[in-house]
């Protein structure tokens, strides 16, 4: 791949790629099952808002994601980015993921450079997603939310970037396939919404039109 993974570069591309605000939802765990649907039609979804965090490594840039504990009620055990509900209508789709992500991963919002909005992206549970990329800047803490967080840990950007790491898996549901994307990256499963996302961040951000 000819991408350079360095801060400047995703400043650069994340200006003309990136959306400048939250757009309505165009991606969502059903696109890749138009007979195995799972998502409520004419249901309003729940609001939601996930950071897509970016550290700078002497390698190059890394993702941050985290592991949520394995006794969840929801998604136990799943690799996520940091985030959650947004807290009724005053809250933005930024103030919640930064909010989120302080609870969870303790880095705080100072050390946070938003960068612009991936498509929103509807999930299976039918939450619809905001996603917000953003650089961390250099000096931040983790300290994981031990109630809900297992671990934070980060992926090469690199790995996540190449189209040939953008597995299709698929399982059984109610006597259907469904297909969904993973990215297997050292005994981590990264699947689901979490990999839906990380392909539309590939997509508008180094896909080759």
């Amino acid at each position: 791949m000819s991408h350079r993974f360095d801060a400047d570069e995703l400043r650069a591309r994340a200006a003309l790629r990136l959306h400048s605000a939250p757009v309505p939802p165009r991606l969502g765990d059903d696109d890749l099952n138009p007979t195995a649907r799972m998502i409520p039609e004419g249901e309003a979804p729940t609001p939601a808002a996930v950071l897509v965090p970016l550290v700078t490594r002497p390698d190059g840039l890394h993702l941050l994601l985290t592991e949520r504990q394995p006794h969840m009620r929801r998604h136990a055990g799943q690799i996520a980015f940091p985030g959650g509900r947004i807290d009724g209508e005053a809250e933005t789709p930024l103030e919640a993921a930064l909010r989120e992500n302080q609870e969870e991963t303790g880095i705080q919002p100072a050390f946070v450079e938003p960068l612009g909005f991936l498509d929103s992206y509807i999930t299976s549970t039918n939450y619809s997603v905001v996603p917000v990329v953003a650089l961390l800047r250099p000096g931040f803490t983790v300290t994981p939310h031990d109630a809900e967080v297992k671990d934070v840990f980060e992926v090469p950007l690199s790995f996540l970037m190449d189209p040939a790491h953008h597995e299709r898996h698929s399982r059984d549901w109610q006597g259907h396939l469904r297909y969904y994307y993973a990215m297997p990256w050292q005994g981590r499963y990264i699947w689901g919404a979490t990999a839906g996302m990380i392909r539309n961040l590939y997509r508008l951000m180094y896909e080759t039109p």
